[in-house]
């Protein structure tokens, strides 16, 4: 009896070396496996939600992190941003302010003529409509993003809730980035615009061109707007830009 235990020990004994001298070599080769490097990182913006439900459903089916500016007091605010949030985007206000061209202006545009107690008042109540915004960003605004005065009292808001700003950066003559910088806000700004033209082709080699720049200089950030071709365009082409290995972030990841 003993001498069978012996044996059958023995057997078991040399089946364990057997095995792991087998498995080794495949665990060694896994552990040295490098990590895929990534070429940059990429943060997409789609502004202007609010106006429209139609489009909930193709933003739905793009996987790769994109951050949504919507905008306050339209009817289909709240519904949006509540849509996108569960979605797994990030939700930013898209804050209506004073441009130099004559547009029409959507209700209660921060103006150039506004105290600090108004921009509050404006600021409190856009934020209880677009729930769960991490960050802002300026709706036009060319007035105001070159304004000392007005972008002062707007960043001290902004920094009081703790959120950072995008600039959409819809004026060379932007002040922002200088006054972030300067108050310690968290800051972003826009690079490219995705599709100021509708054609198809147009938006890729904006993509392309987003793409490129994030792989010279580490990141970028490209904006685009709640349109059935943009978003069409994005969820066809971003896996393809992970697969090249580009890597796609929120704003709030950039922001800085």
């Amino acid at each position: 009896m003993k001498n069978k235990f012996l044996i059958i020990s023995a057997a078991v004994l040399l089946l364990f070396i057997f095995i792991a001298a087998f498995l080794k070599p495949v665990y060694k080769k896994e552990a040295r496996r490098p990590a895929r490097a990534v070429k940059g990182r990429i943060a997409i913006v789609i502004d202007d939600w609010g106006y429209q439900l139609n489009n909930l459903e193709i933003i739905g089916q793009i996987k790769q992190p994109l951050t949504c500016a919507v905008l306050p007091g339209l009817k289909n605010t709240q519904v949006v941003a509540q849509k996108l949030d569960k979605l797994g985007f990030e939700v930013i206000l898209h804050l209506p302010m004073e441009p130099k061209e004559k547009y029409r202006l959507e209700k209660n545009t921060i103006t150039m003529n506004m105290r600090q107690s108004q921009i509050r008042r404006i600021l409190d109540q856009d934020l209880a409509t677009v729930i769960f915004a991490k960050g802002i960003s300026n709706h036009m605004g060319s007035r105001i993003t070159e304004d000392l005065n007005s972008s002062t009292m707007i960043m001290l808001e902004i920094k009081k809730r703790n959120l950072y700003f995008l600039d959409s950066f819809v004026t060379a003559k932007s002040i922002c980035a200088l006054l972030a910088r300067k108050m310690r806000l968290r800051f972003a700004r826009r690079d490219v615009f995705l599709d100021n033209r509708l054609d198809p082709e147009y938006i890729r080699n904006q993509i392309n061109g987003l793409k490129n720049l994030a792989r010279r200089r580490g990141f970028a950030i490209g904006i685009g707007h709640d349109r059935r071709n943009t978003l069409l365009i994005l969820k066809e082409m971003l896996p393809q830009l992970e697969k090249e290995g580009y890597k796609f972030v929120f704003v709030s990841e950039i922001a800085r």
